[in-house]
């Protein structure tokens, strides 16, 4: 039996706020919001047509279980997960749409850049610095070869752009004008921890992560930088299976590179209502769900039904 691809869900006993590339945001109360995941994909800031299935299970449970690992791996690191269970206002009807793929967060200001944090050299990165020795315009070491590990982690941010819109790359100093100094400096800071200590828990369960990108948001009581929405999932990163990882070539991947590859090949890269093979969709969804055991130790089928 095939499995229901969801790219579009509306709740009835919560008023939806915003519809983003993949996540629906509903409103619970004034200090909290429910995150509804899809199976929208996007690839160069376009959203296809169709999705892939099971999508937003998997980075909703990926995503509960890294805020669980770095919790208890970073002292003091505050995010804005609450709880993968809907709150009692939820309808059973509503719920039913909504198993395994959303979760409760606190509500908060959300800064708008995206913190990328790069570890190893590929993608635009790489094509930059065969042209001009630099990524993101900061000068890197001669003699890196493609996919080789940057000397240590480099923060590479950019800015967060509306739907439909693209993303741009920005310096450290650009993101420091548009959030301020001293949030920039504690942003930096925890992008690249958070990521040092991803990448050394997903090493050691065989994933290398080559990139990824976080979003922070600020507790305006507290003072505190969150670390919010989706974080270190197949969508957010660049996952390689550790065991087949070479220097100097393109990757094999766990992440949607599968989909941008297809698009740039078939000339319809940035290109609006493009569909992906239905083999497409289903082998993404395969390789999705096979980082998740890898990351997590068990199935997604045996994560939804603890829930």
């Amino acid at each position: 039996m095939s499995i229901p691809v969801v790219t579009t869900i509306e709740l009835q006993s919560l008023p939806k706020l915003t519809s983003g590339k993949v996540r629906d945001l509903y409103e619970i109360d004034d200090k909290t919001l429910l995150f509804v995941t899809t199976d929208r994909i996007s690839a160069y800031d376009v959203i296809m047509a169709n999705g892939v299935p099971q999508k937003g299970a998997i980075l909703t449970q990926l995503t509960a279980h890294w805020f669980k690992v770095l919790g208890e791996r970073i002292p003091g690191l505050k995010t804005h997960f609450i709880s993968l269970t809907p709150p009692p206002s939820v309808s059973d009807e509503d719920k039913s749409l909504i198993r395994g793929r959303s979760m409760q967060v606190r509500k908060l200001k959300v800064f708008p850049i995206e913190a990328i944090v790069r570890g190893y050299i590929t993608g635009s990165a790489w094509n930059e610095y065969q042209k001009t020795g630099t990524v993101h315009g900061i000068p890197q070491p001669a003699g890196l070869q493609q996919c080789s590990p940057f000397p240590k982690p480099l923060y590479t941010p950019s800015t967060k752009a509306e739907l439909g819109d693209h993303d741009e790359n920005i310096s450290p100093e650009k993101a420091a004008e548009i959030v301020g100094d001293k949030y920039a400096a504690r942003i930096e800071e925890l992008a690249l921890k958070v990521y040092s200590t991803a990448a050394e828990y997903a090493r050691e369960h065989g994933i290398i992560i080559a990139d990824t990108k976080f979003e922070f948001g600020l507790d305006e009581e507290t003072d505190d930088i969150v670390l919010i929405d989706e974080v270190l999932t197949p969508d957010s990163s660049r996952f390689w299976p550790a065991s087949e990882y070479e220097v100097g070539r393109d990757q094999d991947s766990f992440d949607k590179q599968f989909l941008r590859n297809w698009l740039t090949k078939e000339g319809l890269k940035a290109k609006d209502g493009v569909e992906m093979p239905q083999e497409l969709a289903e082998a993404t969804s395969a390789r999705y769900k096979e980082a998740f055991k890898l990351l997590t130790g068990k199935t997604l089928e045996e994560a939804l039904g603890e829930l």
